[in-house]
This record gives C-alpha cells, sequence and structure tokens, in this order.
C-alpha cells in the first residue's frame, strides 16, 4: 500500500512539473488587431491600420511570403486602394496601362463587335506580377508586422477577446480578428460560413518572359471565347505576358488535379488551335515552371446574404469572404477594397470610448461588403457561364449582344465606390 501510495505521488509531481514546464514554454502575446494570412486581402489591411496609425500583426504560415500565381488584372477601383494606401505609384512604374479590349471567337479570326479602346483616362487597368504586389505591400510595412511560420491550429472565445492557437505552441490574445487565409480559410469556418463551393470549371494559367526584343502585342486585354473554353492574354509590360485558359473539365474529360505541366500545355494548345498563331505561341513558348492549374471555386451568393459575416469582433477578407471566379477580374480588386472599407471601420471606431468599439466597427465593415460581394460574385459566374458556354442559343446571345458590351460591362463594376482611407 505504502509502495502504491508513493507512486501515486510520484506520478502527481510529474505532471505538476509537465504543467509548470508547458506553462513557462507557452508564449503569450497581447495584440489589439490580428490579422491572419500574408497575401493580397492581409496585407493591405494591415497598411491600411497603420496608415492610419493602428498596429496590427500578420500571422502567416509558411516561412516567407507566398507567391502562388503569377499576375492580377488591377481595374480602376484596384488602384484607387493602391494609391489610398500610397503604393500606386510604385506599381505603375512597374506595368503598361491598359489601352482597349479585344475580344473574338473561339473558331474565328475575325473580330466580333467588341474590339474597343478605352477612351478615359480614368479607366485605368494594369496587369501586374503579384510578386511585385506583395513585395511593394511588405516592405511599407513596419519591421516586425509580419510573423512567419505562424500556423493557426484553433481559435477559442475568452471573453471578449479571441485566444489564437498557434503550432509552435504560443498564444496570440486579440480584440480583433480578420482571416485573411485565402479560400479554406480557418476564421472563415469559425464565423460558420459554408465552404466554397466547385464552378465545375477549371483554370489553366501562365506566364511568359520574351527577353530578346519584347513581345510585340499592344497593351490590350486580348480574349477568345466559346466552345466550352475561354482563352486570353494580357501584357503586364513590354517584355512579359500573363495569360489563362478557364473551361469545364468535364467537357473535355480532363483531370484538373493532374499537375503535370506538360499535359496542361497540350491541353492548352490542342484547344487553341483557331486562335491566330500569334496568339497560341505566347503557350507555346511558356517555361513548364511558369505553368499552374487550379480548380475554380466560389462561395455561395446566398451564404454571403444570410451567412455571419462577422461575430464577436472576427470578420473575413479577401478569398476568405468572397471566393469567386475569375471571370470579371475582380478578385485581386476586391480584396484591396476590402482592406480600405475595413481599416477605415476600425479607425473611425478606434476614436470612440467604448469596450465594445472594434467589435462595433468590425459589424459595420461587413454590411458595408456584404451586398457588394454578393454582387460579385455572382456577377463573375454568370459572365463566365454565357462566355464559355457551347450551348448554341447562349452562343448566339454572346456573338450578337455579350460579347458587344463587355468591355464596357467589367469597366462599369470597377467603378464602384467605396470610400476613403481616412476616419473624418
Amino acid at each position: 500500500m505504502i509502495l502504491e501510495f508513493l507512486a501515486i505521488q510520484v506520478q502527481l509531481w510529474e505532471l505538476s512539473l509537465a504543467a509548470v514546464v508547458m506553462a513557462e514554454e507557452t508564449q503569450m502575446f497581447e495584440q489589439d488587431i490580428v490579422v491572419v494570412g500574408a497575401g493580397i486581402a492581409g496585407l493591405s489591411t494591415a497598411l491600411g491600420l497603420h496608415r492610419l496609425g493602428i498596429q496590427s500583426v500578420v500571422l502567416e504560415s509558411s516561412d516567407s511570403l507566398r507567391m502562388t500565381g503569377f499576375a492580377l488584372t488591377m481595374w480602376r477601383n484596384a488602384w484607387r486602394a493602391l494609391d489610398a494606401l500610397g503604393i500606386g505609384h510604385i506599381l505603375r512604374n512597374k506595368s503598361v496601362q491598359i489601352q482597349g479590349f479585344n475580344f473574338l471567337p473561339m473558331n474565328s479570326n475575325q473580330p466580333t463587335s467588341d474590339q474597343s479602346d478605352i477612351k478615359s483616362p480614368d479607366q485605368e487597368i494594369r496587369c501586374v506580377k503579384r510578386r511585385d504586389l506583395l513585395d511593394t505591400l511588405s516592405k511599407e510595412l513596419p519591421e516586425g508586422t509580419i510573423r512567419y511560420s505562424s500556423r493557426i491550429i484553433s481559435i477559442e472565445q475568452s471573453g471578449s477577446h479571441k485566444l489564437v492557437h498557434l503550432a509552435d505552441g504560443s498564444i496570440f490574445r486579440t480584440k480583433v480578428l480578420i482571416g485573411c487565409d485565402g479560400i479554406n480559410s480557418m476564421v472563415a469556418k469559425w464565423l460558420g460560413l459554408q465552404s466554397p463551393v466547385s464552378a465545375g470549371r477549371a483554370a489553366i494559367r501562365g506566364f511568359v518572359d520574351y527577353f530578346n526584343g519584347g513581345h510585340g502585342f499592344e497593351p490590350k486585354f486580348h480574349g477568345f471565347f466559346g466552345g466550352g473554353v475561354r482563352y486570353g492574354f494580357i501584357p503586364c509590360d513590354e517584355k512579359s505576358i500573363y495569360w489563362f485558359c478557364t473551361f469545364t473539365p468535364s467537357l473535355f474529360e480532363y483531370d484538373e488535379n493532374d499537375g503535370d505541366p506538360v499535359k496542361m500545355k497540350q491541353f492548352v494548345m490542342k484547344n487553341i488551335l483557331n486562335v491566330p498563331k500569334r496568339a497560341s505561341d505566347i503557350v507555346e513558348r511558356t517555361k513548364l515552371d511558369s505553368i499552374s492549374c487550379a480548380q475554380l471555386k466560389l462561395r455561395s451568393p446566398w451564404n454571403i446574404l444570410v451567412g455571419n459575416l462577422s461575430r464577436n469582433g472576427v470578420c473575413v477578407a479577401g478569398d476568405a469572404l468572397h471566393p469567386m471566379t475569375p471571370d470579371i477580374g475582380q478578385g485581386g480588386c476586391s480584396a484591396l477594397e476590402d482592406s480600405i472599407v475595413l481599416a477605415r471601420c476600425l479607425g473611425q471606431a478606434a476614436l470612440v470610448r467604448d469596450e465594445t468599439r472594434l467589435e462595433r466597427g468590425v459589424q459595420k465593415y461587413a454590411e458595408e461588403r456584404r451586398w457588394r460581394s454578393f454582387c460579385l460574385i455572382s456577377a463573375a459566374y454568370v459572365v463566365g457561364m454565357l462566355q464559355e458556354s457551347n450551348n448554341k442559343a447562349v452562343t448566339w446571345l454572346r456573338k450578337m449582344v455579350v460579347s458587344r458590351y463587355t468591355g464596357a460591362a467589367l469597366l462599369r463594376i470597377s467603378e464602384f465606390d467605396f470610400g476613403k482611407l481616412s476616419v473624418s
């Protein structure tokens, strides 16, 4: 009996010692605003807050900036946001301004009715390399704002605060938690938002550099639609081009999960045989390490309308809020919109002497972005369906009506006024 008693006491002592050691090893950090994810939405939100004199920390799971993807089409709304953040001039020096649209049917070299120029100087469109955008955003942030190798494993409510548990055992205690952690957002799941659904389509994307003499293409948005495929390209500068090919895998018996870049390249080349030779040569000369394929997903628009976009000081932005198909080119642009609205709402809330002020600021942001997010997701899905469909009725509608107004419609979407980065 005595031996058993001593053994139990030793076990209890060992457990107590382990608890003490664990407590000593666990680091608890206090931070009013924590941003999850160092992508476009996360970095621009942190920079917007910084411009208003508000400190935040960005938790990034990888050990450096993630450069997945090659480039983004930045429309007028994006440039307004970038100017508000104070970095528009930097990125303009690294890109060319797009002068118009050149949309053609996939099965003909003759242009349809939309071969138009952009006449207004205010309608600024440029294709920006993703690396340039992320590098510029990160360099404008104070040193130490981004904490790399910080993978979140759980989120816990603790009174009016949130406890963000990291894989390394450390914990961030925060009043506001902003999920900018992409399409598979853990923060969105914590809010109770439904998982994004498949659009039934996939996208193969590529990027090519012309080191000798440049590519020679006009600075226009070039697109070829129909036959179940949508192919397009846009110059980033005089020596580089970003291209894409979206399609419905089930119609072509294509496995979008096959990561073989050789097969991706062969698939695109096979389905753009009828485009001008110069246009198909872009894909032909693309290096295999500059091609990728991804299944297209979107959040249900109805989930945006009725779901919890914020709760107890927690919200989401960018792809974590409104994942959409790329057919209107507003994924990155709308993420920048989010950052300005969110920073402004939190900046205005910070001026109020109230314990729940930041939570109310988050709620205001969520309501401001609800309808805009719904409209963008819905518009992108419909535009993609119309442009790719091989249905005879839809094909006639696309040639006779839709193609005439595609460029103008995309410009109107970018006209949205999301306000200024100001607390006044």
